[in-house]
């Protein structure tokens, strides 16, 4: 990820942190986002935005910030050439509580209460947040280029991979892979279960169809963990892992006892991997039949593709 657009001398004061994402007109994810609160030089109100600025199907996001300027007094500069992005986690004191609602279409929002807001990071004098996307993902920390956070002095420092790893393991997607601008929706890219949707909230671009799912539709496709490995139980380079990323993940029905056939449609999606573990986008009807043992997900009859659910998603009965 990577900072790249400073808005600034903005007319109201400033919320935040927080992590959300901008669609298109069509309810599509263009940007997942973290913003944060910032003044600059001439202490003007303004906010640093975090979102992986590789180029993409997407438009560039600062010009596409610019064209909704209009006549307001509003600056928007490029600054990832400033700034470095840092992810902390293993040092949570206690487990955060947090409470579902559930609609009909199966989105599903956490509900925070109005006790803080569930992204500050403490109130310290720095440009950091809590990642509240998922239990167990710490915060993330903006620095100065080239300046380390100050967790370093307590902390183990890893590679970039440590933390794609980590965010595999708790199910968070992110990014321009697991969330392929202009084709990605919302909801099926779990952006409702990490609190980055605002079913409620005034006109945005994308509102019409995000909420008309929210209300009428049905979510079915999930961003889900997965293990995957070699049918033959061989071993696998990291190479053999990357070549996979987009690959389509299909559906082999078992035998089942009572001698009738089911007929599946459509398939998933791998996304990212890192060490024999990933992300794949899943028909949730697949899913279902997958854990009552009628069918097995595999990837070109070679590789062997097995799902689970994250352990700090809501627990539900489901019909």
């Amino acid at each position: 990820m990577a900072v790249a657009a400073l808005l600034d001398q903005l007319p109201n004061p400033p919320r935040g942190p927080f992590f959300s994402a901008f669609l298109s007109a069509q309810g599509r994810i263009l940007h997942d986002v973290f913003v944060y609160p910032k003044k600059n030089t001439r202490r003007h109100d303004g906010y640093l935005i975090e979102y992986d600025s590789r180029p993409s199907e997407a438009p560039p996001l600062q010009a596409s910030l610019e064209r909704f300027i209009l006549r307001s007094k509003v600056k928007i500069e490029d600054v990832s050439n400033q700034y470095d992005v840092w992810s902390v986690w293993g040092s949570e004191s206690t487990q955060e509580l947090r409470r579902w609602s559930f609609a009909r279409s199966g989105v599903i929002e956490p509900q925070w209460g109005l006790e803080q807001w569930p992204w500050f990071d403490g109130g310290k004098e720095r440009l950091s947040l809590r990642d509240s996307r998922a239990m167990g993902m710490g915060k993330r920390v903006v620095v100065n280029k080239g300046d380390k956070p100050e967790e370093t002095a307590t902390h183990d420092t890893a590679e970039h991979d440590a933390y794609t790893l980590h965010r595999i393991l708790h199910g968070i997607p992110e990014g321009i892979i697991d969330m392929p601008p202009t084709q990605a929706f919302p909801m099926e890219s779990n952006l409702d279960i990490m609190g980055g949707l605002d079913f409620r909230k005034g006109c945005y671009v994308g509102q019409e169809l995000t909420v008309r799912t929210y209300h009428t539709g049905v979510v079915r496709k999930r961003i889900l963990p997965v293990q995957i490995t070699k049918s033959d139980g061989k071993a696998t380079s990291p190479e053999e892992y990357l070549s996979l990323v987009h690959s389509d993940v299909r559906t082999s029905v078992v035998e089942r006892p009572d001698g009738l056939s089911t007929r599946l449609r459509g398939h998933g999606k791998l996304l990212s991997i890192m060490q024999g573990v990933g992300l794949a986008l899943m028909r949730l009807e697949h899913v279902d039949m997958a854990e009552r043992g009628l069918l097995e997900f595999r990837v070109d009859e070679t590789w062997d593709i097995s799902h689970w659910r994250p352990s700090w998603w809501p627990k539900q009965d489901r019909e």
